[in-house]
């Protein structure tokens, strides 16, 4: 295991070692909520239904560690595909830090407080509903866009 080095967010992806990478999440949530993807256009949209491990109200997962017994479509981002993601919110961690952007100023790595992602409207913390809840996804598209303050999210 490795540890976390100081400001070891500002290095390059290929630099992190595991639990770097890990502790780079932001904690939004957004990477647990089903998409709909349109087979004859290739569009995705994003809505408002939650995996069902994830908790809605702390955005958590709640079996991390086993999530893709429980769910085998779960998507592990890694270093080889984060560029090939097109859904990541333009506010995430990992999809900043690949394009050479700074972390957003209400990261926890940056403040020490976890908290920060809900308070500038970016996590989905009480905003969700279940996938065991929700019935069909196309009843549940959003626009989280317009919840993105990309001016609010450069350091």
């Amino acid at each position: 295991m490795g540890a976390l080095r100081d400001r070891f967010w500002e290095r390059p992806l290929a630099d992190l070692n595991a639990e770097e990478w890990e502790a780079l999440c932001d904690g939004c949530g957004r990477c647990c909520l089903h998409k709909v993807e349109y087979e004859d256009t290739g569009e995705i949209e994003h809505t408002n239904v939650a995996c069902r491990l994830l908790d809605t109200q702390t955005a958590r997962c709640t079996d991390y560690r086993h999530r893709k017994a429980f769910v085998p479509d779960c998507l592990r981002l890694t270093l080889k595909i984060v560029d090939d993601v097109s859904w990541l919110p333009s506010t995430c961690a990992y999809r900043r830090r690949a394009d050479g952007l700074p972390l957003p100023r209400w990261h926890h790595l940056l403040t020490g407080d976890r908290e920060g992602v809900v308070r500038a409207g970016i996590s989905v913390v009480g905003r969700v509903v279940s996938e065991d809840m929700a019935g069909p996804l196309e009843h549940h598209v959003v626009d989280w866009d317009e919840d993105e303050h990309d001016d609010e999210a450069a350091a």
